[in-house]
């Protein structure tokens, strides 16, 4: 009995050990364990690194406990939405994040590659929409919640040429569709599906040619497609993205083309295109204002998200978003509140004062500014425009 007795209160003694090991287990399991950092793999499909990589690459040096690594790669907005659909398809997640221009954000929502942002997951972006300013916040609700605006453009259209050949610049489009076809070949656009200038163009003409529905590609835009017709007789091919034509702009081999505040901007500065080179606006012209947003496929792993969350809004702060005025090339860049271009690097400023246009200010002030089309009308316009415009002349 004396033996049960001692066996009882060593066991009682052990067992209060135990549940003590226990307790301290599971108070400090968490803390030891953080979480490991993890690898990002963004996209771009709208040449918005030039104006963000910078910025990504200061959060990767700020909270290396969070990113491992960043992978940056540049892909063609037409081809991405299929990559991506094939990718999900077969269970795998391998690209975390896309920088996207309008375009495959449209293609992106018809065909639900993208995860929606908002309200879904607003409590991982407090206050954003009261973040941005006026003309970004009517382009955040261009992206129906499946993206957050990270940069900002009210970008045209405008009509780009060169002064020693072209003395009398168009300012309507009767006028510019005459010396087209009094030059032909001289002038060119980019395919509207993968061109900022391209869409833009195309979006704003409804405006200045008075059809009966701007917002309506299918139904209400029959002088735009009239006057594209038309203007495809003298223009010798429609290349792949607006790149191409600014070279071709730049050597010598076109005289004019359509362009966009940044891309006249841009070009001239790294000296792709000659810096005397001119800028004309429609008399009548509508902004048809555009934006670059950070979306994410459907199927990023949890752990990823929460970092993604984070690294989205740390590229809204005012000292990122002072780095996208860039070298101009989608001019200004910012898209939140109180970011002046005093406040950008020097460079920046150096670029702008150089190589901007002082009459921006006052077509920006005088004339109205709308959003692009919404997903759906954008993909039709797209699929009209490379169905009766492009397919008779890609190349």
């Amino acid at each position: 009995m004396i033996l049960s007795g001692r066996l009882s209160a060593k066991l009682a003694v052990l067992c209060m050990a135990l549940s003590a090991v226990a307790a301290v287990t599971v108070v400090t399991a968490p803390s030891a364990h953080a979480a490991d950092p993890v690898a990002i793999n963004i996209v771009d499909v709208a040449g918005n690194l030039q104006l963000t990589q910078k910025a990504f690459e200061a959060f990767k040096a700020k909270y290396p406990q969070l990113v491992s690594n960043i992978t940056f790669t540049n892909a063609p907005a037409p081809q991405l939405p299929g990559k991506i659909k094939a990718m999900q398809a077969a269970g795998r997640s391998d690209i975390d994040l896309v920088l996207t221009g309008t375009d495959a954000l449209a293609a992106g929502i018809e065909q639900k590659l993208w995860m929606k942002l908002l309200p879904d997951q607003a409590a991982a972006f407090p206050g954003v929409l009261d973040k941005y300013a006026p003309g970004p916040r009517k382009m955040q609700d261009v992206a129906q919640g499946y993206g957050i605006e990270v940069t900002y453009m009210p970008a045209g259209p405008l009509i780009e040429y060169n002064p020693a050949k072209v003395t009398d610049p168009p300012k309507t489009p009767e006028q510019l569709l005459a010396w087209c076809k009094a030059h032909p070949d001289k002038l060119i656009y980019a395919r509207p599906a993968n061109s900022g200038p391209g869409r833009t163009f195309l979006m704003g003409l409804p405006y200045v040619l008075g059809d009966k529905n701007p917002q309506d590609p299918i139904n209400g835009w029959d002088k735009t497609w009239a006057f594209l017709k038309q203007l495809n007789d003298c223009i010798p091919y429609y290349p792949g993205g607006t790149s191409a034509v600014m070279k071709e702009l730049g050597e010598g081999s076109r005289d004019m083309t359509v362009t966009v505040t940044g891309w006249d901007i841009n070009p001239r500065a790294l000296g792709l295109v000659p810096a005397e080179y001119k800028v004309q606006a429609f008399d009548n012209m509508t902004w048809v204002n555009d934006a670059h947003y950070m979306v994410i496929p459907n199927g990023v792993p949890k752990e990823k998200l929460d970092v993604l969350y984070k690294m989205m809004n740390f590229m809204l702060e005012p000292a990122q978003q002072a780095m996208t005025f860039d070298d101009g090339y989608f001019y200004p860049g910012p898209a939140v509140k109180g970011v002046t271009i005093e406040s950008a690097p020097t460079k920046s400023q150096d670029v702008i004062k150089k190589y901007g246009r002082p009459e921006y200010a006052q077509l920006l002030a005088d004339r109205p500014h709308v959003v692009p089309l919404n997903a759906a009308a954008m993909v039709a316009a797209f699929q009209k425009w490379d169905r009766e415009i492009g397919a008779q002349k890609s190349k």
